[in-house]
């Protein structure tokens, strides 16, 4: 990554930190408006790799099974919207070169963002965080060790840039990162939060690697170019919205 690049890149995320942190602890209705429109955000970039002509009509049909997700707590509900979404998207996609691309966005997009706004729901604020800095752990020692260390690639067809060296520098900064801000606000749990992060991290990595093989599929760079040094939103939050079902999933059935 270039000098510029990085430059770019760390004074957007200390001008973004700041706002989604806020977001996260005022909670309702400033980080629901913040994850809604994130979601919005994404399904316009997901539809918009996929198909150049009619990126609207998909971006409103994911923006729609997003928003359903989100808002019902009935996983009957949810699973219908979603076949109902996903038999739209078949029936507009079908001379579509990406079709199923365009299929998957359903249920990739509203598990994501409705998970990330179920973790509120069941958790708390401090949970929310946790997760944003386990990702932003594995992002960062992912970087810096990737680019020290080098060494074999861990997916050179996908993403060229990704090492071995990287996954396991990412893993133990998330890990890091998590025992230490579990030490700080009294959890106790440290040998189990340590091992669910390190998973978490493990799970932020093929997020990211699947967008990357998405981007690859469809010949894009980045997802858009509406954050400086960063991409598009989905560049920005790929390995959240892969991750927080996971977490989700954690609370949900061991109560976590």
């Amino acid at each position: 990554m270039a000098k510029s690049n990085l430059f770019k890149r760390t004074v957007t995320a200390l001008i973004l930190a700041p706002v989604v942190i806020g977001c996260i602890f005022l909670e309702f209705p400033y980080y629901n408006l913040l994850v809604l429109v994130a979601g919005a955000m994404v399904s316009w970039e997901w539809s918009n790799m996929c198909s150049k002509e009619k990126s609207a009509i998909y971006a409103t049909i994911y923006t729609i099974s997003m928003a359903t997700a989100v808002l019902l707590q009935s996983w009957f509900g949810i699973f219908l919207m979603s076949v109902l979404c996903m038999l739209a998207v078949l029936v507009k996609a079908r001379k579509e070169d990406h079709k199923w691309l365009l299929l998957l966005g359903v249920p990739y997009i509203s598990l994501g963002i409705g998970s990330l706004m179920w973790l509120m729901i069941v958790s708390s604020p401090i949970t929310v965080l946790w997760l944003l800095l386990v990702v932003w752990g594995v992002d960062i020692g992912g970087y810096f060790v990737g680019t020290s260390i080098r060494g074999p690639k861990l997916a050179p067809k996908i993403s060229p840039n990704k090492t071995w060296a990287g996954l396991f520098g990412g893993m133990m900064f998330a890990a890091a990162i998590s025992g230490s801000y579990a030490y700080g606000i009294g959890w106790e749990e440290y040998t189990t939060i340590t091992i669910i992060a390190i998973i978490l991290a493990v799970a932020e990595q093929i997020g990211d690697l699947i967008e990357s093989a998405i981007k690859r599929r469809v010949g894009v760079k980045d997802s858009g170019d509406i954050i400086p040094g960063h991409g598009g939103v989905f560049d920005r939050i790929d390995g959240l919205i892969f991750t927080a079902p996971l977490l989700f999933m954690f609370i949900y059935i061991f109560s976590f």
